[in-house]
């Protein structure tokens, strides 16, 4: 069984409306994120490996366009955007093309937060 991964980086801007503010407050600020996408399975016996790396590079592409230099208040089908919507919206985004999509996480470096995403139980 093997593990492969591909990370992406992306800059985006949201705003979000928390609890713990004494003041709510729905102020626009941007963040750099980084995202790991990582598929598992066997290699296949023809190819070597566990998914084509240009497939997999093309899928992370439409999800780095998606996210990278946008607003994501108006990003389809992302909600608050919170580092748990975001790995959800990522994986929706690549498990049509990539099998063995095994985790999505999403990190804000900058503070030292990380969200992982497992998929849907099964």
């Amino acid at each position: 069984m093997h593990e492969l991964s591909k990370q992406f980086r992306f800059e985006a801007a949201h705003t979000l409306a928390r609890s713990i503010d004494a003041e709510p407050s729905r102020r626009i600020h941007g963040h750099s994120y980084r995202a790991e996408v990582t598929v598992r399975g066997e290699a296949d016996a023809e190819t070597g490996m566990v998914v084509d790396l240009g497939l997999f590079s093309r899928a992370l592409a439409e999800a780095r366009d998606g996210l990278d230099h946008r607003f994501l208040d108006e990003v389809p089908d992302l909600g608050p955007a919170t580092l748990e919507n975001l790995s959800v919206w990522i994986w929706r985004t690549v498990s049509t093309t990539c099998p063995g999509l095994a985790k999505v996480t999403v990190f804000r470096d900058s503070e030292g937060d990380a969200c992982s995403y497992f998929g849907p139980a099964r």
